[in-house]
């Protein structure tokens, strides 16, 4: 089997529920198809450079994909008849990267730092 990223962006307009519930969908997909999907990460909703079907906005998702080709064919298929989908690339790799993707790792490093420190005192006086 190969390994593949394949990101995806749906509507400004649905939910992030239902941007999930649509990488679910695509999970269920591949592993129809005899594969297995090592990562998801939902990026959010994000602003685009520029329009892209009307939209200015649109939720992202990144899958780590191990499956054959033909399963990639048929997510790739399904997506293609789904409306709130308004691109999709799906890109062979080498190798899969199992690590948070760096935008996530900043919006961890940002919370981390957001944090207010505790100090010894404090958890001492609890």
């Amino acid at each position: 089997m190969a390994l593949y990223e394949h990101t995806v962006m749906t509507r400004q307009d649905i939910s992030a529920q239902q941007a999930e519930a649509l990488n679910d969908t695509i999970k269920a997909l591949i592993e129809e198809g005899g594969g297995a999907v090592a990562k998801i990460e939902y990026w959010g909703l994000r602003n685009l450079t520029y329009r892209v079907k009307k939209n200015r906005k649109a939720h992202y998702s990144l899958l780590a994909i191990d499956a054959p080709a033909a399963a990639v064919a048929e997510v790739e298929r399904q997506l293609s008849l789904n409306e709130d989908v308004l691109r999709w690339l799906t890109v062979r790799v080498e190798e899969l990267d199992l690590e948070l993707s760096p935008l996530l790792a900043r919006r961890e490093r940002e919370r981390d730092r957001d944090r207010p420190a505790r100090t010894d005192e404090a958890a001492a006086s609890e």
